[in-house]
């Protein structure tokens, strides 16, 4: 990443200076916020990201039965019976809603992501940090910022596409998206909808920030590994950016799958009247049914979802900040 030549000249006092502000140059350009044409960049990020989620949603539909489910089974055997059950049809449960949600919350995520990366980034230069310091500083912060926006989106979608789609033809409750909401507003409110929405915000801050500070720094090793020469070959820049994307989705997914499986089980459990699941109980019950072990449960494939979903969404998402630049931006 770079954010302009704010500082370039602070740091050309020494030999190791000049290298590396030469090697920031000879890195891929980055588009920042301001070189956007905002109406371009929402309207193809929400047809690209829909197809991507289209997709990758199957893999979301096996770890979320695997986080609920008391006795512990395999991902393919999870895959099977869900295939036996329901056929095809049973790997896009909840998809409806669940794209319903993707178009306002992919808008909440990228701009609240471009515009704190690029203001955090360029303010961070000139305290005089270092640009690689102020690259992974600035996409942490992004990250979160990003995470903290979509969530208010995502935490209802969330509640309603999981609990479709750990639904079975013999215990159907829910007719479709909208009977959700309906069903779930007049059960318990609008707290209903935002069941889980702190713990959201507890997996997804950390988890954004990890992942967006890990792939900046990731791209940079990369770039040298292969040589900042070859930034110019779109095939390269791609297998440099995917390559880069899957490292960051597998931290990510390492690091908040305990909080990923509570928040799913915390969202997913029907509410009662005498006894509403608490963030204590869903820990403590999935503790009582396989110890910390149960935590991981779904760490497979959310593993690999997670990391072909980055490869996948960040060379979309780098793809799409390139179409959507005003001309002459990129020089």
């Amino acid at each position: 990443m770079s954010f302009g030549a704010v500082d370039m000249e602070e740091e050309s006092g020494t030999a190791a200076a000049a290298a590396a502000a030469e090697e920031i140059r000879r890195l891929p350009a980055e588009v920042n916020w301001e070189m956007l044409d905002k109406s371009r960049f929402f309207v193809l990020g929400a047809a690209l990201f829909s197809g991507v989620s289209a997709a990758l949603y199957p893999a979301v539909v096996v770890k979320t039965h695997l986080q609920v489910a008391p006795p512990p089974q395999a991902a393919t055997a999870t895959a099977a019976a869900i295939l036996r059950r329901d056929g095809l049809r049973g790997f896009y449960r909840g998809f409806g809603a669940s794209l319903a949600g993707t178009v306002p919350a992919r808008a909440l995520y990228m701009a609240a992501l471009e515009a704190t990366k690029s203001s955090v980034g360029s303010a961070t230069v000139r305290l005089g940090v270092s640009e690689p310091a102020a690259s992974a500083a600035a996409s942490a912060a992004a990250g979160v910022s990003a995470a903290v926006a979509a969530q208010v989106v995502w935490t209802p979608v969330d509640v309603i596409s999981q609990r479709l789609m750990v639904q079975t033809p013999a215990s159907c409750r829910y007719r479709g998206g909208a009977d959700a909401f309906r069903k779930i507003l007049l059960a318990d409110g609008v707290r209903g909808l935002y069941r889980g929405f702190g713990l959201s915000i507890l997996t997804y801050a950390p988890s954004n920030a990890v992942w967006w500070s890990t792939y900046a720094v990731a791209q940079r090793c990369l770039w040298r590994a292969v040589g900042t020469e070859r930034s110019e070959s779109c095939a390269s820049l791609m297998a440099v950016q995917g390559a880069s994307a899957a490292v960051a989705g597998a931290a990510a997914a390492l690091v908040t799958m305990p909080l990923d499986t509570v928040k799913t089980r915390l969202q997913v459990m029907e509410a009662d009247a005498a006894a509403r699941p608490t963030l204590a109980s869903t820990v403590r019950g999935l503790l009582k049914e396989g110890g910390w072990a149960a935590c991981y449960r779904g760490l497979g494939p959310r593993w690999g979802s997670m990391s072909l979903s980055a490869a996948t969404m960040v060379t979309t998402y780098e793809f799409l900040k390139r179409l959507s630049a005003k001309e002459g931006s990129l020089g």
